[in-house]
């Protein structure tokens, strides 16, 4: 497998064995989902690297969804390509300017979509994937999965680094209890948002190294951030 995982959003499932045998034939990871409920649910879990995404199916339409997810800071980056029998061209500029990467209209072969897929993957793919993240002394390392501040290693556990890791590669801005639950422990995960507070505390102990818990802040009336800013 490439690991590039890409998940399929389609109403007919003879759509999405086709889809996923062409993309596992070239050695993509695939994820599946028949409406726009379950796609946002494995979208939040798992991060796909490239959403597929039918234009009509019931309830929430293809073009709603990309709208949401483009609206949405955590997904806005995910590239989609919109599937659809709708060739008309006005039909195309409505999906682009909704966000979408490209436009695939129905029917098409599997080398076609294979070959604007692995396009559009590479325009997305960051030069940064996989870089230490730096901020006043503290360095998370994702590809060592290990976090310093100034050289010295920080012990923390799996939901802080997680925590963490959100916290830098969104930082200055505030989030709710219940958007850090989505982003952080997965849209399929039901706690309380209590449970949050708790591990901000437990980050914040394992990073009083040289006072940086002072980086995550108390948002009063809303959640968190992180910030570089002393608080007002």
């Amino acid at each position: 497998m490439t690991n590039r995982k890409i998940l399929i959003v389609d109403d007919e499932s003879a759509i999405r064995d086709m889809l996923r045998v062409a993309l596992e034939m070239a050695d993509y990871d695939c994820r599946e989902a028949s409406n726009a409920q379950d796609a946002h649910a494995i979208i939040i879990d798992e991060k796909p690297d490239l959403i597929l995404l039918d234009w009509m199916m019931p309830n929430t339409s293809g073009i709603e969804l990309a709208r949401r997810l483009k609206r949405d800071e955590v997904t806005a980056n995910i590239p989609i390509i919109m599937l659809t029998a709708k060739g008309e061209e006005d039909n195309k500029i409505q999906g682009l300017e909704v966000g979408a990467d490209d436009y695939i209209t129905k029917p098409f072969s599997p080398r076609e979509l294979v070959a604007r897929l692995k396009a559009v993957l590479r325009r997305a793919t960051p030069n940064v994937l996989g870089s230490p993240i730096i901020v006043k002394g503290l360095c998370l390392d994702p590809s060592s999965h290990r976090v310093t501040i100034n050289d010295f290693s920080v012990d923390m556990g799996p939901t802080e680094y997680r925590l963490l890791e959100f916290f830098l590669t969104h930082q200055e801005r505030a989030y709710t209890r219940g958007q850090l639950l989505d982003h952080v422990w997965g849209g399929n995960v039901y706690v309380e948002e209590r449970t949050v507070d708790v591990h901000i505390r437990r980050l914040r102990k394992a990073l009083t190294v040289d006072s940086h818990e002072d980086l995550v802040q108390t948002v009063r009336g809303t959640g968190y951030r992180f910030s570089t800013k002393a608080e007002a």
